[in-house]
Formats: C-alpha cells, sequence, structure tokens
C-alpha cells in the first residue's frame, strides 16, 4: 500500500494503492467504532473531491480500519440538529447526500467492504457504491424506525431501486439487523465471503468490472434512475404495505408509515429529486415528539449501561450463586443466572417447591431449544448446572444468596438470619422483594454491609430491569457486586435507595390511585383501559392490576399506604374497587376472574372478557355513572404518576431523571415513545402540568405538585435539556 495519502482526515483518509485502485478507509481516530458525525459527513465530501479529481484510478474500494464498518449516525447531535425547523433539517439532510452522491458518481467502479456492522449511515453508506461485498458476520439494516426516524442519507432511495419496494419497505419499516445469508437473498449485497476473504474478493470483484465483466455502469443507473414499477404494482405494493403498518405500528410510531409514503412519492423521481422527497420527509418526522423522546431513550439506555459497566468493574465477580425459595420465581431467577453462565444452587424446604422450579428452568430452556437458539445438549448442559437441594450443604462455595421466598418479612426475617449462618464470610445475600423495606429485613442479619434488595420483575426471563436496593447500612462494594451480577445475568440494573415500594412500585401505585379514583367518581372500567392503552400502555390498569394479581396489589398497597399517609391512604373509610375484588377473591388472570373474567384461547393463553358481574359489584362504591373525557382519564392517571417520579428524585431514590424513566419503561412498560414520566413531563411543558394539577386540587394530595416542580415552571426548566 502506497504512503501517499489523496486525502486524510481525523475520520476517514483516501490511499492510491499499487494496483491502481484507490481504498476510502473509515478510521475515526481515537474511537474503537466509526460513526458519521458532522465532521465525517465533511471530511466524506472532500474525499470525494480528491478521489474526482485524480484521473489515475480505475476503482475504489470502500474498507473500515475497525472490527465494524460504520455504526450509524451520531445520535448525539441529534439533540441540537433537531431543534431546526422543517425547512433547515431537509436542508441539511440534502446538504449531507450530495457527499454521499459524489462517491455515487466518481468516473470508475466502486465496492464497499462490509465488515462487523453496517447500520443507518453506515448502510447508506454502502449503497452509495455500485457492489457490496459482505463478511459472513457481518450485519446490515436500517433501525432508524426505532428512534421514531428514518433514514437520511438516500435509504430510501437507493435501497429500493436496488432489492425492490416490496423488500425495502420490509427492512426499513422492521428496523432490523440483517444477517448476510438474508442480504444476499434480496440482493443487498453482491457478495458474501469469510471475513479473511472480504479484501481479496473485493479486489476481485472490481478487476472484473474494470474489465467490462460487470456492468457498473447500469448498476448506476438502477440506482439513480426511477424506481421501475408499473402503476398497478405501485398501487398494490403502496397501498397494501401501508395499511399493514398502519396496524402494526399503530398512530404511536408515525415514522415506519412515513417512511414507505416517502419511498412512494419519490418512486417517480430520479435520484436527485427523490433526496429531496426523502429529506422533507425525514424533517417532519424529526420534528415529533415520538422522535425526541425515543432519540432520548437511546441516549439514556446509553448512559445507564456506562453506569452498569463501572459497577462490573467496582464490583467482585459471582462464580457460584444460590436462590433460596424454588417455584416460578426462584425457577426463572436460577435459569436466567444459569443461562448466562453462572451454577447456582436452587434451595427449598419441599421436594414439590424444587420440582417445580426444575420445571420452570426445563420449559424455559425447551423453548430456547424450539427457537434453534439452543441445542438439546447445550440447553441441558445448562440444566446441570442449576443444582436443586433441601439442604444448605454446598452454601460455603457461594459468593451471592438471592433470597425468593413468599413476600412476608417474619419469614423472610427467619430465612435470613438462618442462611447467614450456613455461607462464608463476605457472601453477598439479596432479598427478591417488591415492597419490604430492606432496612427492616436487615435488622434479621448480623452483617448488614452484605445485605440489600435484588428486585427482580415478573416473569424473570422477559423483564429487563432489576432494581438494586440499598438500605442504610449495605457497602458500596456490595451494591456494586450485585449491579454487576445483575448485568452478568443480562439484566439493566438500576441502583435506588430503600424506601416502601422502592422505585417502579412507588410511582406505578399513585397511578392505580388515580385509576381507583375515576371508578369511585363514576368511570367505566373497560373504557379506562382503551383510553390508557391508546396512550400507549401495553394494557389498561384494570387489565394491568389483573395480570400483577389483585392480592398482590392489595397487599403492596397496604405497605405503601403506611409509608405515604398523606397521599396513599384511604382515610374516607369507603372501600375502593381493589377492596371489593379483594374480598371477593376475584385474584385476576390467577384464579380466572377479577376485573375482567378469563377464558383460554386456542393457543392456551388467557382471554379477557368484560364481566358483566364486575359492573354489579362496583355500583354499592360508584358515585353513579359518567362518561368521563379521554383527556380526565389520562390526566387523573398520569398526574399522580408524574409527581411521584419527581418525589423520588427529590428524596434522592434515585440520581437521576434518566433512571427514573428507564426503570419506569423497563419495570412496567411505560409507553416508549413518551420516554418516561419525566419526559412526558417535559413534553408537555411543566407550566401546562401545574394548570392541570390544579384542575384536579381536590381529589387530595396525590394531585398536588412539588415545589421543585413550581420552581421548575418558574425557571422554565427541563428534565432533559436540548
Amino acid at each position: 500500500m502506497s504512503n501517499t495519502p489523496l486525502f486524510q482526515g481525523q475520520s476517514l483518509v483516501v490511499e492510491k494503492l499499487a494496483s491502481g485502485f484507490a481504498e476510502l478507509r473509515f478510521d475515526r481516530q481515537g474511537e474503537a467504532i466509526n460513526k458519521f458525525d458532522a465532521r465525517t459527513v465533511e471530511e466524506l465530501g472532500k474525499a470525494g473531491e480528491a478521489l474526482a479529481a485524480d484521473g489515475s484510478i480505475k476503482g475504489l474500494m470502500v474498507t473500515s480500519a475497525k472490527d465494524v464498518f460504520i455504526v450509524g449516525a451520531d445520535i448525539t447531535e441529534f439533540g441540537a440538529n433537531f431543534q431546526k425547523t422543517e425547512e433547515e433539517i431537509a436542508a441539511w439532510a440534502y446538504e449531507a447526500n450530495k457527499k454521499f452522491s459524489a462517491i455515487e458518481d466518481l468516473p470508475f467502479p466502486t465496492v464497499t467492504l462490509v465488515s462487523g456492522l453496517a447500520l443507518g449511515g453506515g448502510f447508506e453508506m454502502a449503497l452509495s457504491t455500485d457492489y457490496r461485498v459482505m463478511s459472513t458476520v457481518a450485519q446490515v439494516g436500517f433501525p432508524e424506525v426505532k428512534l421514531g426516524i428514518f433514514p437520511g442519507f438516500g435509504g430510501t432511495v437507493r435501497f429500493p431501486r436496488l432489492v425492490g419496494a416490496d423488500n425495502a419497505i420490509e427492512w426499513i419499516a422492521g428496523g432490523g439487523q440483517m444477517k448476510a445469508d438474508a442480504a444476499l437473498k434480496v440482493h443487498a449485497v453482491d457478495a458474501v465471503v469469510a471475513p479473511d476473504k472480504l479484501r481479496e474478493a473485493a479486489e476481485k470483484l472490481l478487476q472484473q468490472a474494470v474489465d467490462g465483466k460487470y456492468d457498473w455502469k447500469a448498476r448506476r443507473a438502477q440506482k439513480t434512475g426511477k424506481l421501475q414499477l408499473n402503476p398497478i404494482e405501485s398501487m398494490m405494493v403502496f397501498t397494501t404495505s401501508k395499511a399493514f403498518i398502519a396496524g402494526k405500528a399503530g398512530k404511536n410510531y408515525p415514522a415506519p408509515l412515513a417512511a414507505v409514503t416517502a419511498i412512494e412519492k419519490a418512486a417517480g423521481k430520479t435520484r436527485d429529486d427523490a433526496l429531496k422527497i426523502e429529506g422533507m420527509g425525514f424533517a417532519k418526522v424529526a420534528k415529533t415528539t415520538q422522535a425526541d423522546a425515543l432519540i432520548g431513550l437511546f441516549l439514556n439506555d446509553q448512559l445507564i449501561k456506562k453506569k452498569g459497566k463501572a459497577y462490573v468493574k467496582a464490583g467482585k465477580k459471582i462464580e457460584h450463586a444460590a436462590v433460596l425459595g424454588a417455584g416460578i420465581m426462584g425457577g426463572g431467577i436460577a435459569y436466567q443466572s444459569a443461562i448466562k453462565g453462572t451454577p447456582v444452587i436452587m434451595k427449598d424446604i419441599a421436594d414439590k417447591s424444587l420440582d417445580l422450579g426444575m420445571e420452570e428452568a426445563n420449559k424455559l430452556l425447551s423453548k430456547q431449544v424450539e427457537r434453534k437458539k439452543l441445542t438439546p445438549e447445550k440447553a441441558g448442559h445448562i440444566l446441570s448446572t442449576i443444582r436443586p437441594t433441601l439442604n444448605y450443604g454446598d452454601f460455603k462455595t457461594v459468593d451471592i444468596v438471592v433470597e425468593a421466598v413468599v413476600e412476608n418479612p417474619k419469614v423472610k426475617k427467619s430465612v435470613l438470619a438462618e442462611t447467614e449462618t450456613m455461607v462464608k464470610e463476605g457472601t453477598i445475600i439479596a432479598s427478591n422483594t417488591s415492597s419490604i423495606s430492606i432496612d427492616d429485613l436487615a435488622t434479621a442479619v448480623k452483617h448488614p454491609e452484605n445485605f440489600l434488595g435484588m428486585h427482580f420483575f415478573n416473569p424473570v426471563h422477559r423483564m429487563p430491569l432489576v432494581e438494586v436496593i440499598y438500605g442504610e447500612k449495605t457497602s458500596k462494594e456490595a451494591i456494586a457486586t450485585v449491579a454487576a451480577y445483575a448485568a452478568a445475568m443480562g439484566k439493566t440494573p438500576i441502583v435506588v435507595k430503600n424506601c416502601p415500594g422502592f422505585l417502579v412500585n412507588r410511582i406505578l401505585f399513585p397511578y392505580f390511585y388515580g385509576f381507583l379514583g375515576a371508578l369511585r367518581d363514576g368511570a367505566d372500567f373497560v373504557k379506562i383501559d382503551k383510553v390508557m392503552e391508546g396512550f400507549g400502555w401495553p394494557m389498561g390498569p384494570a387489565y394491568l392490576q389483573d395480570v400483577v394479581g389483585i392480592d398482590t396489589s392489595h397487599h403492596v398497597g397496604d405497605v405503601l399506604a403506611e409509608g405515604y399517609p398523606d397521599r396513599m391512604k384511604n382515610d374516607t373509610g369507603e372501600k375502593t374497587a381493589l377492596d371489593v375484588m379483594y374480598e371477593q377473591k376475584r385474584f385476576g388472570q390467577k384464579n380466572g376472574v377479577g376485573f375482567y373474567k378469563y377464558e383460554t384461547d386456542p393457543k392456551g393463553k388467557p382471554k379477557k372478557i368484560a364481566d358483566p358481574a364486575t359492573y354489579e359489584l362496583l355500583k354499592p362504591i360508584q358515585k353513579g355513572q359518567v362518561d368521563m373525557s379521554d383527556e380526565e382519564i389520562i390526566d387523573r392517571h398520569m398526574l399522580p404518576m408524574i409527581i411521584e417520579t419527581v418525589r423520588c428524585l427529590d428524596d434522592g431514590i434515585v440520581e437521576t431523571p434518566t433512571e427514573a424513566d428507564m426503570g419506569l419503561i423497563m419495570g412496567i412498560g411505560f409507553p416508549p415513545f413518551r420516554g418516561g414520566a419525566l419526559k412526558y413531563a417535559d413534553t408537555i411543558g411543566m407550566q401546562t402540568i401545574l394548570d392541570k394539577c390544579a384542575k384536579f386540587a381536590h381529589l387530595g394530595k396525590l394531585y398536588e405538585p412539588t415545589e421543585s416542580m413550581k420552581k421548575m415552571a418558574a425557571e422554565g426548566k427541563t428534565y432533559f435539556p436540548k
């Protein structure tokens, strides 16, 4: 390779090779990965100029000096960019696109070597060359819709012209990462080879194009011309896909549909006019509240992961774990530990419970085998690393014990005290409790510095969040070790200070109290569920209580009423809807009847049916029947949740707004496109929140804003500054 660069930047370099080819190599200085920030786009323009000016180049290879090609755009730049007007964003996109088009218009054939990941802008870079050779282990795709936007560097223009509108719509609207075989199948790439053969294959393909064996000019004309669809085909593809995507994405996620519309509008245009249409469509979605929230969510996730890595560094590595209490929860925790490589002892006092725990782990492993994620042999080996036992025999070998016995303080304290005498010095003991005070439980152990809470959410294998709850005496090392263990289990740990309900349940229950108040005032529980699901919740509050379990809700409600009597205690002496369901032993899905009745569908899953008996049972506790407006239903549920989230922040239960919002999204399914309770408050504005609170002031403390909220409104501040 010659050492005479045609262009040298901080993100990329262009060199002439002895073969007569040139190489444009992405190599972002001081970073482990390549991504498209403003500087890289600028340098790409200069690289294009240098390549076009040299008349001796025969062909171009676009490569990466990193393990990955380009992971996409630099998302940290979106915030400031998207503050601009729609016109300014569209103009910025069009100007950036000229740099990609300059590469596409070079007077010689071009090929990209796709290694590692080529996502979003990275894949769009690859599409601007004539050919693509992909490594067998690489992945390509357009994840932009997951951020509430769609490809803006020519993806909606070049890709459909290359692979057909139907394939392009599926890839762009789906937002997935595609493996090499899938990319080859739709002709998104021209060849797939082993990683060590990538350069050799690309050079060979480029030489064949130079020699006229491949018509690179025809390929280029295909990408820069109009989309080849006759009117009937066009109507079929776009009408069908728009109906399907609208049904699947719903009104709360406009980006997938906007992407299809951009492809459709630009179908009859050549490249440069099509890129203008893409830019205008991109600008429109970039200005939506959904894009704002989803981009914020991505950045929040990065921050949480960064914190998690710091805990991993600070904590001790767990080599061997134990779970106390088998059953569904214990079996789920044991499975999660074992599948991620930490062997685990599962102890219970009854063979029947151990059988249940092992059945749960086996069932989950069998599903992985069915989905071809594991071989039967691998699944068998993982199961063998879970050891059921009725005694404490090998507890001296474990580094952590996760206690998952019944949610009863007396039982838990007795088990914790006994366990502490059976483990080696320094073993961490963590209680999987959803609401019992960690400081109260710590009174049962002699080494409270090694004791804390580790709250898993049900079902353990699906829910990404683990609350790591520290008490007054918990050591920093114990916190870091448990957070590191949660991360090793593939979970996202959020560290929270002990308080009744911890973070997630403490914030969820005011939302439930909003629901009970709306029922008391005559609202229809089925309509409430419909409205809140329309707002974006995966299930409405009545259905959610049935899934959680009415008895569980009732118990946690008692704990929170004691902890926060000013706003969570029912002092009226009147029964709530929850009391009625509990007294009638209508515990929800677990016994087939709660607010709804449950029948089994053909797939064996519970199906809810509105039960006329519920209306009759609720009549005595309701003040008549009211057709409550959608806005009032939303406000009565969301305001208490926002206020309690702010209280958690003010009380130092979590350190940052990021952790508060991410806890709600990962713990209870808060609508992602709204970004969390605090992001939602930012979106509608704190003054608007205060005005809404004033409207419901007669409902009591649950709707009373905090002093910090009033101060924030007065100063015009937000939880997530742009």
